[in-house]
């Protein structure tokens, strides 16, 4: 399937992708918060999609990120040992669920996830 983008459409897409790099370069995460709700309001995709692609945008992203921080050494290679194993069990989980949600669930669970995140971080 062709999509055929106006210069301005494609210059607000590029304009959001370096804003959801640049919330998950400097917070360590988080643009996928961001990612989401671009993917749906201006590309248009239904939540499952944007979702889905969303993690084949922070992957990419997070590696880069990986790098750098390896780099000025501020990872703690025992912590990330345990939590990667965690996280990869809870990815390939996550990945399982979200092709049996209805999308209307998942955009409430997202949506109390990210209130609960905004609430954290004020308190």
């Amino acid at each position: 399937m062709k999509n055929k983008f106006s210069k301005k459409h494609i210059f607000i897409l590029i304009g959001c992708g370096a804003l959801i790099g640049i919330v998950n370069g400097f917070f360590g995460g988080g643009g996928g918060m961001l990612c989401v709700p671009i993917l749906e309001k201006v590309m248009k995709l239904e939540s499952k999609k944007a979702h889905a692609t969303t993690l084949c945008v922070i992957l990419p992203l997070s590696i880069v990120s990986a790098v750098i921080y390896i780099l000025n050494n501020n990872i703690d290679f025992v912590n990330l040992s345990w939590v990667t194993l965690g996280a990869v069990f809870g990815g390939v989980m996550g990945a399982i669920f979200l092709s049996k949600i209805d999308s209307k669930w998942l955009r409430a669970i997202f949506a109390l996830i990210m209130l609960a995140a905004g609430i954290k971080m004020v308190i």
